[in-house]
């Protein structure tokens, strides 16, 4: 059997990310949305939520390249005088696994993040992490914590086959992504071992900010069985924020991706079933 989760990530970064998942979910395939507790339109998000209760919204978890919930004065050693974490993401994670008092307010941010979504009424579907941070071994071992604490049931395992984007006709592999996916089975072993429900594959990543409609119709087409996740970056317009932290990624175009009637006729083409991390 073939399944797909279809999701967007930063929901709560900016109202026109927020905006743009509304009207997938609305008028496209989009189920399921990741929220970034932090983020600077993430009351904005949790409203639209609300409104949407068919919308499973899940922790977009930040502890790279993105807000803190914690104030700065508390987490010092993780984020910048702003509250911000910083983007270097090898230095992030030598000091996350190196530094006994660098983990301690990691674990206390990632139950923050935790408990802010908690706190907004929503139901917690999912959780993941913002860059695939939970790969790195602490990362995901205090995700888990914090999530088997709120009633976390699943977890996103970032690992995109080659062989589907190839038959989509617009990719070539490389070492990078064999060792990447190679990698996932450390969290994909964390998460089964705690009991948590995991995709078997993800799409979104080798083309990430580039799912084109054309892309997701070809992608879809060419679904492996079992349940896939196919996750986006939509927006309906790119404002300051986006213009900086993703200056190439093409925000409205999955945006018209996520609405084409192409993505539909390809997971209809493979029987491929909609569904959702509670489902």
């Amino acid at each position: 059997m073939k399944q797909v989760i279809i999701s967007a990530d930063d929901f709560g970064l900016s109202e026109e990310v927020n905006e743009a998942i509304e009207i997938a979910h609305r008028d496209g395939l989009l189920s399921t949305a990741s929220l970034m507790v932090a983020g600077p339109a993430a009351e904005d998000a949790i409203a639209r939520a609300r409104r949407l209760p068919g919308l499973h919204v899940g922790l977009h978890l930040v502890v790279i390249e993105g807000p803190a919930i914690l104030p700065p004065a508390e987490i010092p050693l993780l984020v910048d005088a702003n509250g911000q974490f910083l983007s270097d993401q090898l230095d992030l994670g030598i000091r996350y696994f190196f530094r006994p008092d660098v983990r301690l307010q990691l674990a206390q941010e990632i139950e923050a993040q935790f408990a802010a979504f908690a706190r907004s009424g929503l139901r917690l579907d999912h959780a993941n992490a913002h860059k695939h941070m939970h790969l790195h071994p602490t990362v995901g071992r205090y995700l888990i914590e914090s999530g088997l604490r709120h009633g976390l049931q699943a977890v996103r395992v970032p690992l995109e086959p080659p062989e589907p984007l190839i038959a989509a006709g617009t990719y070539n592999d490389s070492m990078g992504s064999a060792a990447l996916r190679r990698w996932t089975g450390l969290l994909r072993h964390q998460a089964r071992k705690a009991g948590l429900r995991t995709n078997d594959w993800c799409f979104g990543i080798a083309w990430s900010g580039h799912m084109t409609a054309d892309r997701v119709a070809a992608l879809a087409a060419h679904l492996p069985e079992g349940l896939s996740e196919i996750y986006f970056h939509p927006a309906t317009a790119k404002d300051a924020l986006l213009q900086r932290l993703m200056p190439t990624y093409d925000h409205q175009g999955e945006l018209a991706a996520l609405c084409s009637p192409g993505f539909r006729a390809g997971l209809a083409h493979c029987h491929a079933i909609p569904t959702s991390w509670s489902n």
